[in-house]
């Protein structure tokens, strides 16, 4: 397997992901910011955190798929919220439960930062993933 994951003692226990992800392959994919919305633009889930997570989870999985990937070679993920509180960590993660089965996501995720920001590109975008990948 390129890619192993794996939290050092010391660091910060009982965290949704891996503190470390060391990769041993020689293509690197890198998906670019995905939201919410359908191969077609639409929006997804207008005003819905975790609905918005769980379509940029979709989309991801969609472009892994597409450079011949999946979440299992992903060996870092990005993302950027808006408005983002420590309260909102509730409907976040209710976003990644909720498509956890159906994509296969790795648990605990790959390592992984939630950035909080003032706004994305367009008003509705509550949410955006960027993700890098590793494999054979």
């Amino acid at each position: 397997m390129p890619v192993i994951r794996f939290s050092p003692d010391g660091l910060q226990p009982h965290t949704p992901y891996d503190h470390v992800a060391v990769s041993t392959g020689s293509r690197h994919i890198h998906v670019s910011g995905q939201i919410a919305r359908r191969g077609d633009g639409t929006p997804v889930a207008p005003g819905d955190l975790s609905g918005q997570v769980a379509q940029v989870l979709r989309n991801t999985a969609l472009a892994l798929a597409g450079a011949d990937a999946s979440f299992d070679d992903v060996v870092r993920l990005t993302f950027y919220v808006t408005g983002w509180k420590p309260e909102r960590i509730e409907p976040f993660m209710a976003g990644i439960e909720s498509v956890a089965e159906e994509l296969g996501l790795p648990r605990p995720l790959p390592p992984a930062s939630l950035i909080g920001v003032e706004h994305l590109f367009e008003p509705d975008v509550l949410v955006e993933l960027e993700a890098t990948a590793i494999t054979g």
